[in-house]
């Protein structure tokens, strides 16, 4: 249902045609649907003289589309927003920022609940468990942090040896998968190894690492689960996407503690 550019765009998945155009005065970053799929939200970039917004739209109000009028306009003025997610629940979502912060704003009062200064760097990802109810984030920081997605307490912590650019929770184990590597701009200049590009395996209650996967010579960008937990796939600066089925050894695999 959306497309993403510089602009945001409403699209129809039947006839692949465009309904309408919100254009934004500085690049969009991020996007998503509420769970009812009334509320379209994007955040804009702190850019071209612009301040950082977060909107949101009623899609059942057409007039808010075509008039490009969203009913709630969030100006964000100590950190842009990098990533938005919505949360456990419809009557909220959840932003990572550049300066390493995690927030929580109503959508329908405009007002911050919850802020969250765990992470010292950039917020790379953000991702909700099956059930909604963890939240996984990771960071330029080198790190991964786990909170309750809904009362931001925190739980756990996956520290590694380079930026963390994604992570994800598996949905039938204990396992927490992050990818990352050295900054993209510096790959061309070291080997594949020395990158450690790998997806790495961390067990989500006792936070140490229990396997790597190799395949990628670019730094991971982003890491999703299959819902069904049977598979994965990474996508990397190298230009690939890889889908990893596991096999049998991975379901007898039994932490020993």
């Amino acid at each position: 249902w959306y497309q993403r550019r510089v602009r945001e765009a409403v699209v129809s998945t039947q006839s692949t045609g465009i309904l309408h155009k919100m254009a934004a005065k500085s690049p969009v970053r991020s996007c998503g649907y509420s769970l009812t799929n009334d509320i379209l939200c994007f955040t804009t970039d702190k850019a071209m003289s612009q301040p950082c917004f977060i909107k949101f739209y009623d899609l059942r109000d057409k007039d808010q589309v075509i008039t490009n009028s969203p009913f709630r306009d969030i100006q964000v003025d100590d950190s842009k927003v990098n990533r938005m997610i919505w949360g456990t629940v419809e009557d909220y979502v959840i932003t990572g920022h550049e300066n390493g912060q995690i927030c929580q704003y109503d959508w329908k009062s405009g007002e911050r609940l919850r802020v969250d200064h765990s992470h010292e760097s950039l917020i790379k990802d953000l991702q909700l468990s099956k059930d909604r109810t963890m939240l996984i984030s990771a960071s330029k920081d080198t790190t991964a942090k786990l909170f309750d997605a809904k009362t931001f307490h925190f739980l756990k912590s996956y520290k590694t040896d380079r930026p963390v650019n994604s992570a994800a929770i598996s949905p039938i184990k204990h396992h927490i998968l992050l990818g990352g590597g050295q900054e993209a701009m510096e790959v061309t200049t070291s080997h594949a190894k020395s990158g450690k590009f790998e997806a790495r395996f961390f067990h989500l209650i006792f936070e140490e690492e229990i396997g790597r996967v190799k395949g990628h010579f670019g730094p991971i960008n982003t890491l999703a689960f299959h819902p069904n937990g049977k598979q994965y796939s990474s996508g990397a600066e190298d230009g690939y996407v890889r889908i990893h089925d596991f096999d049998q050894s991975y379901y007898d695999f039994e932490y020993d503690f």
